[in-house]
């Protein structure tokens, strides 16, 4: 998802230089090629000119994060992109530990007036940036997958969050021309505190045999109108996302309607992730979805 929105804040914000640093060099590799074909096929719609594409992919840099320098916090070894950034935008996985090991290293080696913000989709904002020492400029920003095509960006406060970071977060999306919305900093926030529950149910009336994942899918696309059926929807977001997800609100919340299925338990177990992994609740060859037998 960090490629989604780094290619978003560069194709809209046409001054900036825009760099994506990761730990995992595959990952940059796979996000570059991403990248690349992305542009390649909105210049062939006729969607993005030639010169602006050439201009995109210029502006737009991937760089190895060494892992070392998260613990270290050496801002002389830090990317000169955090060290002379104006915000920095954090799309690691969902999972406290990491996000906060990440915080302190931006709040340690970013410049002091640089804006700290999280695409976390249900962790708590205040939880993150207590693991800084200027909580006031960190802030939840987070966008809908696919960041390209979804134009909404929720925006959620922490306890801390001051009101220029708000008002620098909200014309950042706007820049970015997505539509915003703000929520409480409470588990899930509004958008996953009711999409992970419809996913999850879903997913017990599979494990129930209630249906099969077609015709789970294609009750709630045809009958609800929905675009896409949950099933399919866990499988485009990543089963793995969608446990973590379950899990926090879960945890936070104690509500048993939270708990998620055990079939989704098995399936993350079993490496089945989803699109991403080839395998979910259908299966993914040369980009077409069939139902599991």
């Amino acid at each position: 998802m960090g490629t989604g929105i780094a290619l978003t804040a560069a194709r809209h914000l046409t001054e900036t230089r825009v760099t994506l640093l990761d730990i995992s060099k595959a990952q940059l590799q796979r996000g570059r090629k991403f990248s690349e074909l992305w542009v390649h096929k909105e210049v062939v719609k006729g969607k993005l000119e030639q010169a602006a594409a050439d201009s995109l992919l210029h502006r737009l840099s991937f760089e190895f994060l060494d892992p070392e320098i998260l613990t270290t916090r050496d801002a002389a070894a830090a990317p000169e992109a955090v060290r002379h950034s104006t915000v920095c935008l954090e799309s690691a996985s969902e999972n406290l530990g990491v996000k906060r090991d990440i915080f302190a290293f931006l709040d340690a080696v970013a410049p002091p007036a640089a804006v700290l913000a999280t695409n976390t989709s249900s962790i708590s904002i205040t939880k993150i940036a207590a693991a800084t020492r200027s909580p006031h400029r960190v802030i939840g920003m987070h966008f809908m997958n696919p960041v390209p095509v979804m134009p909404l960006v929720e925006i959620i406060s922490g306890l801390d969050t001051n009101d220029d970071t708000k008002l620098r977060t909200e014309q950042l999306a706007l820049q970015m021309k997505k539509t915003t919305a703000h929520a409480l900093d409470r588990p899930g926030f509004v958008s996953n505190r009711l999409l992970m529950p419809y996913l999850n149910e879903a997913v017990f009336a599979l494990q129930e045999g209630i249906s099969s994942a077609k015709d789970i899918d294609r009750i709630m696309r045809l009958g609800a109108n929905m675009p896409m059926g949950p099933l399919e929807l866990a499988d485009f977001i990543g089963l793995d996302v969608c446990l973590a997800i379950l899990r926090v609100l879960h945890s936070e919340l104690g509500d048993s309607k939270y708990r998620p299925a055990p079939l989704l338990t098995q399936y993350v177990d079993a490496g089945y992730l989803g699109r991403k992994s080839g395998r979910g609740f259908y299966e993914y060859s040369n980009r077409r979805a069939n139902m599991l037998k």
